[in-house]
């Protein structure tokens, strides 16, 4: 007796269910890098001038940053 292997009957692509996570994983991030986008170049935020921006950053040993750092610095 000889046993003749039985094939599966070939399916359209758009009828098998894996492709279409993959397919709508792809489409899910292409639509929200879009989205994303948009929103950046919608609402960019205004660019400062430079003296404000100067300003902006104290050069102060009293500013948090610059006392923790001395305080780690310092000699026990």
């Amino acid at each position: 007796m000889s046993a003749v292997p039985m094939s599966n009957p070939s399916v359209p692509w758009w009828r098998v269910g894996v492709m279409w996570l993959f397919v709508g994983g792809l489409g899910i991030v292409v639509v929200a890098s879009v989205a994303l986008m948009f929103t950046a170049l919608r609402h960019a935020d205004a660019v400062l001038p430079q003296l404000a921006v100067r300003a902006s950053v104290p050069n102060t040993p009293s500013s948090p940053a610059q006392q923790a750092r001395n305080h780690a610095a310092t000699p026990r």
